[in-house]
């Protein structure tokens, strides 16, 4: 009996991401200001965290929502070069889209049409490069 669990359509591959910050406040708000969300703030000792919307029901379902957090600590920083994190852009990419430069950051690649729905790639405040997309 294979003790390895098969990953299919009910299970998410990704479960969890963390965004590296250096100034905690100006992430928040130019998330917050992006996708016109409320986030929550943690502090775990030298580890401060905001966290993006979830549903902690769905979380700990099967398959349940990814989620994740902006992460200020001693062990990681921004970088533009990194794994690519796409966010939820739902319902409007453009909308989003629109925010992004008002909120200091940078449009670096607009909405584009994937069999999947749409994606975009923008620039935050923290010099992270982060995409969105929306399936409509």
């Amino acid at each position: 009996m294979s003790l390895l669990k098969k990953i299919d359509e009910t299970n998410n591959v990704l479960t969890w991401f963390e965004i590296p910050v250096t100034d905690i406040d100006r992430a928040q708000r130019f998330y917050e200001t992006i996708l016109d969300i409320r986030m929550s703030r943690r502090m775990d000792g030298d580890h401060e965290a905001v966290f993006f919307p979830y549903n902690p029901d769905v979380v700990q379902a099967t398959s349940g929502r990814v989620t994740g957090v902006l992460s200020k600590s001693d062990k990681n920083s921004p970088s533009s070069s990194g794994t690519m994190v796409y966010i939820n852009a739902s319902p409007s990419i453009e909308g989003v889209l629109a925010r992004v430069e008002k909120a200091g950051g940078k449009v670096l690649v607009p909405s584009t049409a994937i069999p999947a729905g749409l994606i975009a790639v923008i620039l935050d405040t923290e010099g992270n490069k982060i995409g969105l997309h929306a399936e409509r």
